[in-house]
């Protein structure tokens, strides 16, 4: 494990150095030709075209996973670094200055949320992935549902068998009251994104809390529930993490596909609209 992670670590230093490199040789060539009086508006206009048309190519590489046209994995690096290198691009264009116009803020605007969200996206699937493994078996986004029903039916049968099949109603209360609602539907979004797990410390010690008003039977009882408590959590973990993860796609494809159409009409006006030889 160690040896591959140096491994990933020497890759990303070696790319992000080329990204580096390549990135100062394009500020320092648009600045000689800015100073022999050279527009390279251009040249860099056409070089971030040609990106972001090959970074949206990523997209249909996601998509058809069995052409032969290298690993999935290897893609997602070359869109990664491409992208950084485009942010340069981007900002030698525009002079690394605001837009000060209509048309360039409706290209500068969609840029910068592409930008965004592709950050963003970089660090949802590296952490969340990793955390999931840490959370329970990997359930398919479509089995979370039921999965969750499974868990919700055992925990009711829990409550109603300690009803009557003893002469307390403690548990059967406290489910009602806390439980019941808890085990219907995904809760504590915002939490398991951010890795607080303070909410599920709480619920289990209110549970354990009981002990004292319960026999030995209901004591099982009740660590039975703790156990469903942490398999739901466990579960809306799971939904949480791939929610943001789908729910990242729908922002950041149609942002970048949007952001393609914007700079192909932007090129064809400033050819259309150029003055001098």
């Amino acid at each position: 494990m160690a040896a591959s992670l140096t491994g990933f670590a020497r890759r990303r230093i070696r790319n992000g150095t080329i990204v580096g490199i390549a990135a100062a040789l394009l500020v320092a060539t648009a600045h000689l030709a800015e100073t022999t009086l050279h527009d390279t508006r251009f040249m860099t206009g056409w070089i971030l075209l040609i990106l972001i048309a090959a970074l949206a190519l990523f997209e249909a590489r996601r998509r058809i996973p069995v052409l032969p046209l290298g690993s999935a994995s290897a893609w997602e690096q070359v869109h990664i670094y491409a992208g950084w290198f485009a942010v340069a691009v981007f900002l030698t264009h525009t002079g690394f200055g605001l837009p000060d116009g209509p048309f360039e803020v409706a290209l500068w605007i969609p840029f910068v949320a592409v930008a965004i969200s592709g950050t963003v996206g970089i660090w949802l699937n590296r952490i969340l992935p990793r955390r999931m493994r840490d959370h329970g078996a990997r359930e398919l986004y479509d089995r979370i549902a039921t999965r969750r029903a499974e868990i919700a039916a055992e925990a009711q049968a829990l409550a109603i068998a300690s009803a009557r099949d003893t002469a307390s109603v403690t548990i059967a209360d406290y489910y009602q009251k806390e439980l019941s609602v808890y085990f219907q539907r995904p809760r504590n979004a915002l939490s398991h994104l951010t890795g607080y797990h303070g909410h599920q410390r709480r619920q289990l010690q209110q549970i354990r809390s009981l002990h004292r008003y319960v026999d030995a039977s209901g004591r099982d009882t009740l660590e039975r529930l703790c156990e469903l408590v942490e398999a739901k959590d466990d579960l809306d973990y799971q939904y949480a993490a791939q929610m943001a993860l789908r729910l990242w796609l729908f922002v950041h494809v149609p942002l970048a596909h949007a952001l393609l159409i914007l700079v192909v009409i932007h090129a064809v006006l400033a050819y259309a609209f150029q003055v001098g030889p």
